[in-house]
């Protein structure tokens, strides 16, 4: 029997939670627990007519372009030999249905442990008894919600499973999970609130059956157990469009979500992430989209990440409010920092959007920019990273570079000045610094080469500038006829 090779692993797939009987009995009688949801939206196109955009779902895309198969027969799950290219549903609500299970919810700590069960399961129905292939072997898993918080109890606690069965697990992707806990109206949800196992998301709960030490203030560590390099948070943004419980949980957990898990909330610690502008689930739902798709498949199978990082040198102050520092007036203010990542041919989709209208831009004050002697805590990065996306040479269509653009804004909150918000002479939210990068990455032996375009001045074909380099490495120069100055750092490497 043939090894399984990279980058086509089986993959299996974690649903969410599911709150109500009702839930879980829907949850039950479907056959890949929402995997296989899609969604339909409109758009113009360039004659202004409406035109329509179809996502096939996860699964079909997954089926059709990557060659997986999922693993039914005959209206059965198959028992013997199954290809390396499949699709895994892994059904832990059976156990809560009162015809094929117990009729109560597996704990998180039960589902983990079954998980590690189907891992193994997993691994003999693809290798047999193959040494070779069994030593080859690795899985992905794919998760949403509170799936995710199943794949890291499985992985962290060391009272789960065994080291052997975690080393299997090659790369995890995680739609929309509250890493580090749910928060309604500003409260984290109750540790006592066992009614439908709303407790799971309880940041001291979690920690429990994380494995975290005790008095985590956090849960979104994964604490040296996996490399969080290979950990995928995609974040999502939109609050508006999450329907559930008739719309109290969008109006209870506020802008700054997804309609049900905080921004600040829906990654894990060091991992790499992408924001976009979906809802926890539904129509607009984070799984059933094309933004999730296309991170889901760079992220798995792609062998190019890029990493874009900004350093701030000079924030300029418009001149009233310059005036007012010079005659000693205390003037104070914070900074967004977006950033919009699109590949080339990317018409219905970005990788990622960090935006001030979704919540979802960098935010540093000033000080933790450019004054740190007078910042206490010094332990967030003060140059923020903007992006970190997945790449694939395989999807060139032209010539031998990747191409992608990151349209890049830096703009301000306001000035307050002597404790009192300024808005007598200059717009709000004025931009400091906004460009679109066209940035065109071309393998060159071992290393890249990287040019780029400053497209709001120059044609994207244009070939562009090489990167410029210090002692630190690549960036492309940033300045504004306003006085910002800055260098975005790129950095390009292999994935595997």
């Amino acid at each position: 029997m043939a090894p399984t090779r990279p980058p086509y692993y089986p993959i299996i797939y974690v649903r969410g939670y599911a709150m109500t009987q009702g839930e879980i009995d829907a949850t039950v009688s479907t056959p890949y627990m929402g995997f296989n949801l899609g969604s339909t939206k409109t758009r113009q196109d360039w004659e202004g007519k409406t035109v329509r955009h179809i996502f096939e779902s996860p699964l079909v895309r997954l089926m059709k372009e990557h060659g997986y198969q999922d693993i039914y027969l005959d209206g059965r799950e198959k028992t013997g030999t199954i290809p390396a290219r499949s699709i895994v549903i892994y059904r832990y609500y059976e156990q809560a249905d009162s015809d094929l299970g117990t009729g109560k919810p597996l704990s998180v700590l039960e589902a983990a442990q079954g998980l590690e069960n189907l891992i193994l399961k997993v691994r003999d129905q693809v290798c047999g008894e193959d040494a070779e292939a069994r030593t080859a072997f690795k899985v992905y898993l794919v998760a949403h919600s509170m799936g995710g918080l199943v794949c890291r109890c499985f992985l962290q606690n060391p009272a789960v499973g065994s080291a052997a069965s975690k080393a299997l697990v090659d790369k995890v992707f995680t739609y929309a999970t509250p890493h580090n806990g749910i928060e309604m109206a500003g409260m984290n949800v109750p540790g006592f609130l066992g009614l439908w196992d709303l407790n799971n998301f309880n940041r001291k709960h979690m920690a429990a059956y994380l494995g975290l030490p005790v008095g985590s203030e956090r849960a979104d560590s994964l604490q040296g157990t996996f490399p969080p390099e290979r950990f995928f948070s995609l974040v999502g943004t939109n609050h508006k469009d999450y329907n559930a419980a008739a719309g109290l949980s969008a109006k209870l957990a506020g802008e700054m979500s997804d309609g049900l898990v905080k921004i600040e909330n829906a990654s894990v610690a060091g991992s790499p992430r992408a924001f976009v502008h979906r809802s926890h689930s539904g129509p607009f739902g984070i799984v059933n989209s094309e933004e999730g798709y296309q991170n889901l498949v760079r992220f798995l199978f792609g062998n190019v990440q890029v990493m874009g990082t900004l350093e701030v040198e000079a924030l300029p102050l418009p001149p009233s409010v310059r005036k007012a520092r010079g005659q000693g007036k205390k003037v104070r203010s914070s900074y967004y920092f977006e950033a919009t990542v699109s590949p080339r041919g990317a018409m219905t989709y970005r990788l990622t959007e960090r935006r001030k209208e979704t919540h979802s831009a960098v935010l540093r004050k000033f000080d933790e920019l450019l004054n740190l002697d007078k910042v206490d805590d010094l332990s967030a990065p003060r140059s923020p990273v903007l992006f970190s996306v997945f790449l694939d040479k395989a999807n060139i269509t032209v010539g031998r570079s990747l191409v992608f653009s990151v349209d890049l804004g830096v703009s301000t909150t306001g000035y307050e000045i002597d404790e009192f918000l300024f808005f007598d002479r200059h717009v709000a939210g004025e931009y400091l610094y906004r460009n679109t990068l066209t940035l065109r990455a071309t393998a060159d032996g071992e290393g890249w080469k990287v040019h780029y375009t400053l497209t709001d001045d120059a044609w994207s074909e244009s070939r562009g500038h090489l990167l410029e380099t210090d002692a630190v490495g690549y960036f492309v120069p940033l300045t504004s006829a306003k006085g910002f100055r800055g260098k975005l750092r790129i950095a390009v490497g292999a994935w595997a």
